[in-house]
């Protein structure tokens, strides 16, 4: 089969993905074997590529938004039947013993594997994944548009929650990609108030489009106190700044895996009247299980660009430069 490595982490121009044949993987005991038929671009992918998140081994595949039918089953997973259409996400598998298993917060296991990093992920003809950790996907939607569900949306969904933002508050979005624009339509049928202060025309029009009640760029102070706000952008000098713009009690939930350095913080400006300031920490299984049943019903769309999978590097470059709204997905 045919697949995309990273040997050698490098700027996204100079073309650190590597086409390589490999042999078709055979499940193991639990597993089940994925024949890809579209996987989703992240930007997390993208911080592989280029480093800033250091490879855990060698040739390793990226890809932790998966689609794909089941085409083979392992000794003793009985979950899924050859022909199930399934999704593979980022946790790929936890150690299920640690405090933070037992205590139901498997996102901060002490032994975790995640797909794309430690395990190869959908950037190829076919994957192998832990049946326990793949998802069943509703039937209202498409492959196209259940990639980006199963990292952006999911974890746009975690820090939804953990912006603790009250019933009919006023949430702000910094940065609008791929996570952003799923997460601001949850976030518009529970009734919230939506500000999305983002870089790049084409992604405010994107807010415009969906109808939140504001957009400005990214270091404008929003039009009202924020009661919590969520930052999508890898650009820790967005920290301070959306600090400044929530009210008295309100967390600024950081939402991903990668963030430049943060400027110094002023205490009595950005963080005195009990502001907040945490990270969000990959999701639960449970997460992913509330936001696809979510997803399903209210009839979250996600904007997407399809790529062929032969041109995943190009997908990844225009990533990078921001030349597109919403969500790449690679197709085989």
């Amino acid at each position: 089969m045919r697949a995309w490595v990273v040997d050698r982490p490098a700027p996204i121009d100079a073309g650190p993905l590597r086409r390589v044949d490999r042999d078709e993987p055979v499940p193991g005991p639990g597993q089940v074997r994925i024949d890809v038929t579209c996987c989703g671009v992240c930007r997390t992918d993208l911080h592989l590529a280029e480093g800033d998140l250091p490879p855990r081994r060698p040739g390793v595949t990226p890809g932790h938004e998966v689609v794909g039918r089941v085409a083979a089953v392992g000794p003793g997973a009985g979950r899924f039947a050859v022909g199930d259409r399934v999704g593979v996400a980022w946790l790929g598998r936890t150690d299920g013993s640690c405090r933070f298993c037992r205590r139901g917060e498997e996102n901060l296991c002490l032994a975790p594997s995640f797909t794309g990093w430690d395990l190869d992920g959908g950037y190829a003809d076919a994957c192998l994944v832990d049946e326990r950790f793949a998802y069943a996907l509703p039937d209202e939607l498409a492959d196209e548009q259940a990639a980006p569900l199963l990292c952006a949306g999911i974890i746009g969904y975690r820090a939804l929650r953990c912006a603790g933002v009250p019933p009919a508050g006023r949430l702000g979005i910094y940065g609008f990609g791929g996570s952003a624009h799923l997460t601001a339509q949850v976030a518009l049928a529970q009734g919230l108030r939506v500000h999305v202060l983002t870089r790049g025309e084409h992604n405010r029009r994107l807010a415009r489009e969906l109808g939140v009640d504001s957009v400005g760029a990214a270091t404008d102070a929003p039009p009202e106190p924020l009661d919590g706000a969520i930052l999508f952008a890898p650009a820790g000098e967005l920290v301070p700044v959306a600090l400044r713009a929530l009210d008295r009690g309100a967390t600024l939930a950081v939402a991903g895996i990668w963030l430049s350095g943060i400027p110094p913080l002023d205490y009595a400006a950005e963080l005195f009247e009990e502001r907040r300031l945490r990270s969000v920490t990959a999701n639960t299984r449970q997460d992913g299980e509330e936001f696809l049943a979510l997803a399903g019903r209210l009839g979250i769309r996600a904007t997407t660009v399809p790529y062929p999978m032969d041109d995943a590097p190009r997908a990844l470059v225009d990533l990078a430069h921001g030349r597109f709204p919403g969500a790449a997905v690679l197709h085989r």
